[in-house]
């Protein structure tokens, strides 16, 4: 497969993303209470901030009183409920002083019913031949699927994601459903945008699944690590099939392009429950993992609280912040370890991961990463049991830090700790 030529953003190897979910942030639900935000995950150490959509939603087959951020009417406009474009300029331009980066979602395999484009350039959208009028998307009815035949349709799609980086400096792009649209598309996007600016490109597309979308996107999801791990807890599956798909992950991604791992997202919240009721006690545990695997961390609004419902999807439903951000101080660790540790740079020829050799009737994954000096070991208890672990690796020597603790354990090539049901340890060389 041919890997991916594409100039990269130096940043992308050793950050983090936070998906905003702008409707349900806030009371206000705008660009303008988001703002009052960003102190707060400044210092939790988020550094890239993932907004759904800010597109306007069509009004034409709605789905519930507000639509989906996912049904866009206009490219090159933003949704009144957020607030107006001058709004969104100025939050990106708070971001960025305070050292974030943005990313919007870009929707690029549909629209909604009443697109502009739907009256302008109807030649743009696949036509149902059984209804005479726009194939609607696979199983939504209140989207219409772009024609990526037609030449003037790549153009002006391409011409409106230029619109979000001149206009408003965004630094890149997660595209939805970025597999349901043709790969020679995103070839000739990038090609096109990466003469504006030096973009980090997303794609909402597994990895094993779809790893020929990598010649293009710096990254993509891990949805078959999530899917597993459940499974996992649920006692579907064993031990051996994390191990694999990790494995896979290793063998898919090598030195070019980064997994995104996550416990959570809007489409998992709404749809498939929250990561406490996928996940039940193993959720905190996969979100170490998420950090300290090879790989980009994913953290999505409100799991800092932790939030523990459903949110609404097409309506005003409000995440319940009460003031105290239980994990606030967890991620904060984690994304401090991820930024500052050169052992977890993401994509990095650099960086070597040793997995340890465990029985697996133990239900442990432990792991170690180095980078020259830096270096950081990782036990994780998949059971719902207290385990001791014990195993050699070679590669260890010295005193060892926990993160979360702070004391201090000194390995010289055999461990031997015990671990809590679904208990972690994390340790940084000093």
């Amino acid at each position: 497969m041919k890997i991916n030529n594409y100039q990269k953003a130096a940043w992308i190897r050793n950050t983090n993303v936070y998906e905003v979910n702008l409707r349900q942030y806030t009371p206000e639900g705008t660009f303008n209470a988001f703002v009052n935000e960003l102190p707060r995950l400044k210092n939790m150490g988020v550094e890239t901030l993932w907004f759904m959509p800010v597109t306007p939603i069509s009004q034409m087959n709605r789905k519930g009183s507000l639509g989906s951020y996912y049904a866009c009417s206009d490219y090159k406009a933003i949704n009144p409920e957020f607030g107006t474009l001058q709004d969104f300029k100025k939050l990106v331009d708070a971001a960025h002083k305070l050292g974030f980066k943005i990313l919007i979602d870009w929707v690029a395999n549909h629209t909604g019913w009443d697109h502009i484009w739907t009256k302008e350039h109807p030649d743009f959208y696949l036509n149902d031949p059984q209804t005479g009028t726009f194939k609607m998307a696979s199983g939504m009815d209140d989207i219409i699927e772009l024609n990526y035949d037609n030449r003037d349709m790549r153009k002006a799609m391409i011409d409106a994601m230029e619109y979000w980086i001149i206009t408003c400096d965004i630094d890149g792009f997660r595209s939805d459903l970025a597999f349901w649209v043709t790969l020679d598309f995103w070839h000739e996007a990038r090609t096109a945008l990466q003469t504006k600016k030096i973009l980090f490109w997303l794609a909402e597309a597994d990895v094993l699944d779809h790893p020929e979308y990598l010649q293009v996107f710096d990254a993509a999801y891990a949805w078959s690590w999530m899917h597993k791990t459940k499974d996992f807890y649920n006692q579907q599956a064993d031990i051996h099939v994390l191990k694999d798909i990790l494995k896979k992950h290793d063998s898919v991604c090598g030195n070019e392009s980064i997994s995104l791992w996550f416990t959570s997202n809007h489409d998992e919240n709404s749809w498939n429950g929250t990561e406490y009721e996928k996940y039940g006690n193993m959720a905190s545990l996969l979100n170490v993992f998420s950090f300290t695997w090879n790989g980009m961390p994913l953290i999505y609004s409100g799991q800092e609280l932790p939030n523990l419902k459903r949110l609404e999807f097409f309506e005003k439903d409000v995440i319940g912040w009460n003031g105290v951000y239980q994990l606030h101080d967890f991620y904060k660790t984690l994304n401090e370890l991820n930024k500052n540790n050169k052992a977890l740079m993401a994509a990095d020829e650099s960086v070597s991961t040793y997995l340890a050799e465990i029985e697996e009737s133990a239900n442990v994954i432990a792991y170690q990463r180095k980078n020259n000096s830096d270096e950081i070991l990782v036990l994780l208890n998949f059971s719902n049991e207290n385990v001791n672990v014990e195993f050699e690796m070679e590669t260890l020597s010295g005193m060892y830090k926990n993160i979360f603790t702070l004391e201090e354990n000194e390995f010289s090539t055999r461990v031997k700790l015990t671990l809590p049901a679904y208990g972690y340890l994390v340790f940084e060389k000093r």
